[in-house]
């Protein structure tokens, strides 16, 4: 499970047999969400607002860094 980055508590991670579309799982305590990198489409959430926010911008923030992430990971 490739861990990407853990800021604030919350850790941007992928599974190591994902499936395409290329997306990002966040988790923080009980909350999780999985958001699609390409579109930032949310997927799955349990977060508030307010942290989903957050998570957004984040993803948003370093989404060519993750998306080479997974394509080194997966293809590699």
């Amino acid at each position: 499970m490739p861990t990407l980055l853990t800021l604030r508590g919350f850790k941007f991670f992928f599974y190591a047999n994902e499936h395409e579309p290329k997306h990002i799982h966040i988790l923080k305590d009980e909350c999780f969400a999985k958001v699609d990198l390409e579109t930032l489409s949310v997927l799955k959430n349990t977060f508030k607002p307010k942290d989903l926010k957050f998570v957004l911008e984040v993803i948003k923030e370093h989404k060519l860094e993750f998306i080479r992430s997974w394509n080194d990971y997966f293809k590699g």
